[in-house]
C-alpha cells in the first residue's frame, strides 16, 4: 500500500492559494473575502473581518405578455433586478474607521468577493453601515449594505482542483 493511499495530501494544501484548493466536491466558506476599491479603480483592499457574505446574483423580473385571447397568463424573462447585499462584519476599530468615513457618501465603489478557489464576483455600488445589537457577552458587529448599481459579475475559478484530484490518485 502506498502512503498516498492512506495519507490525504490535500490536507497539506495552502488554503489561501486558489491553485491548492480542490473544489471538485464543493467548498467551505473559510477564506472568502470582501474587498473594495475607490470609484474608477481596481486597486482592491480587504474590508475588515467579514462574518457573512449574502447571496449574490439576481432573479429576472417577469414581464407579463398575456393577451385577451389567452386563457392563462404568459410571462417572459425580463432584466435582472438589482438588489442590495448586506454583509455582516466583525467590529475592529481600525477597519471600522476606514469604512465608516466613506459610508453614506453615495459614491459608486467597486467591490469584489473572492471565494476560496479563486472564483470572484465583482459589482459596483454605494454603501451604508449600521452598527449591530450590543449584548452581554456578545461580539460587536456591524452590517455593511451595498446598494448594487451594476453586477454582480462572476468570474470562474482559475482551477477546479480536478488536476489536484487526479494527481493524488
Amino acid at each position: 500500500m502506498l502512503y498516498s493511499d492512506i495519507l490525504n495530501l490535500q490536507r497539506f494544501a495552502d488554503p489561501t492559494d486558489p491553485e491548492d484548493v480542490d473544489s471538485t466536491h464543493g467548498l467551505i466558506a473559510t477564506g472568502t473575502k470582501l474587498e473594495m476599491a475607490e470609484p474608477g479603480s481596481t486597486d482592491y483592499t480587504a474590508v475588515a473581518d467579514v462574518k457573512t457574505i449574502p447571496a449574490l446574483g439576481g432573479a429576472p423580473q417577469e414581464v407579463d405578455v398575456t393577451t385577451l385571447g389567452d386563457t392563462q397568463t404568459k410571462q417572459l424573462e425580463g432584466i435582472e433586478a438589482a438588489t442590495s447585499a448586506a454583509f455582516s462584519v466583525q467590529y475592529k476599530g481600525p477597519s471600522w474607521n476606514s469604512v465608516h468615513a466613506k459610508s453614506g457618501d453615495r459614491k459608486q465603489y467597486n467591490w469584489r468577493v473572492t471565494y476560496p478557489d479563486g472564483m470572484t464576483s465583482t459589482f459596483t455600488g454605494s454603501f451604508t453601515i449600521q452598527f449591530g445589537d450590543v449584548a452581554v457577552n456578545g461580539a460587536l458587529t456591524y452590517t455593511l449594505t451595498v446598494t448594487i448599481s451594476d453586477g454582480p459579475n462572476f468570474a470562474d475559478s482559475p482551477t477546479t482542483g480536478a488536476a489536484a484530484s487526479s494527481s493524488s490518485n
